[in-house]
């Protein structure tokens, strides 16, 4: 493994020394890290003892008086450091026996950075989207030509495209008609937010789909809300991408107007992208493009899209994904997970300083 690829595992799993507490280990080899370092122990004082046998004693008649020549020679204050050898293997005998002795924590939870965004996804499923929009490299398994298939075989390829990256989003998918549902809450599973988006993109579910008006205003509160459900509102690194026709003229939903559910999203720092799906209009040519949902979107840092055909909706997908890289963290929890990694590793470096300056210094050979 590359040095570069190493030390920063070395250097977290060392860093993760200061988070751990013994009192909230378990051990799952107590008895013989205990039996280790008693053994270790008794070995030792055992050589002290035969090494203090096996010394010879000289007695007063084996020394030789000579008159004083020199006076007393002040130690060097260096001579402490010739212990060194045998305070770094000290320091980490403990480390070792804790490693032997199989620490483990029941419940833990790693904070883990990677680049992507918390993406929700909304796909309007009004009355409306049956208006032709044709496309035959999006919608080339869609059962006709309507703008509803279009926006879910458009979604789809934005998710795919995300998938195929370096990205690890977290991805939501919500459809939306006068009402909004939440079809997939957050996932970083892209073939379970896909697989959703074919369901809804059945023919049989869209004609049952309840409530077939058009209402953004509400399909983007019900997003920010379970952007506040997921406790991400204090995050960087929110999205939000509407695949609709527009076709909403509706300046209040439940007497709020639009510009303050609009205005939730850029207190909470979630771009809204909206891909208008309308076959042969540019942009004006749909009244609210220009009057509502173009202001609104934009004050949001976000991005209006009047797709007139097929290739301003890849277009437009492409931009999205360009314009989407960020980062964000994400808390991973997990169980009974091992903890002898950053103990085995202050063991190993404390020796390695050890052994060291053992090999390179000869003054520190002198036992103490």
């Amino acid at each position: 493994m590359p040095f570069e690829t190493l030390w920063p595992i070395v250097r977290d799993e060392l860093a993760r020394l200061g988070e751990l507490s013994t009192g909230g280990l378990l051990f799952g080899r107590r008895e013989l890290a205990l039996q280790l370092l008693l053994a270790l122990t008794g070995g030792g004082l055992g050589l002290l003892l035969l090494r203090a046998a096996l010394t010879p004693r000289r007695g007063w008649r084996n020394r030789v008086a000579v008159p004083a020549i020199l006076g007393r020679v002040p130690g060097s204050w260096l001579s402490p450091v010739r212990h060194l050898p045998l305070l770094c293997w000290l320091i980490g005998l403990p480390f070792f026996a804790l490693a032997l002795a199989e620490p483990f924590v029941t419940l833990a939870a790693d904070s883990v950075t990677h680049p992507g965004r918390r993406i929700a996804v909304l796909i309007d499923a009004s009355s409306s989207m049956l208006a032709p929009f044709p496309a035959r490299r999006l919608g080339a398994n869609a059962p006709n030509e309507a703008a509803f298939f279009t926006t879910v075989a458009a979604a789809q390829a934005f998710i795919r495209q995300r998938k195929s990256g370096t990205y690890q989003d977290l991805v939501s998918l919500i459809e939306f008609g006068d009402e909004a549902y939440v079809v997939t809450p957050f996932t970083t599973d892209y073939d379970n937010v896909l697989l959703s988006a074919s369901l809804i993109g059945d023919w049989g579910e869209f004609m049952h789909f309840p409530n077939q008006g058009t209402t953004i205003g509400v399909a983007v509160d019900r997003a920010t809300g379970l952007f506040r459900a997921y406790n991400f509102t204090d995050a960087a690194g929110n999205l939000m991408v509407i695949f609709s026709d527009g076709q909403d003229t509706q300046v209040t939903v439940e007497e709020r107007p639009v510009s303050d559910i609009f205005a939730q999203a850029v207190a909470l720092r979630i771009p809204v992208y909206f891909i208008r799906t309308s076959r042969g209009k540019n942009l004006g040519d749909v009244a609210p493009d220009t009057t509502i949902w173009k202001p609104a979107v934009e004050s949001t840092g976000g991005r209006f899209y009047a797709a007139a055909n097929e290739n301003d909706v890849i277009k437009a997908i492409a931009d999205i994904d360009k314009r989407s890289p960020g980062a964000i963290t994400v808390k991973r929890y997990s169980t009974n997970q091992p903890r002898f990694a950053p103990f085995a590793l202050a063991a190993a470096f404390a020796w390695a300083i050890a052994l060291m300056s053992y090999l390179v210094f000869p003054f520190m050979r002198t036992f103490p």
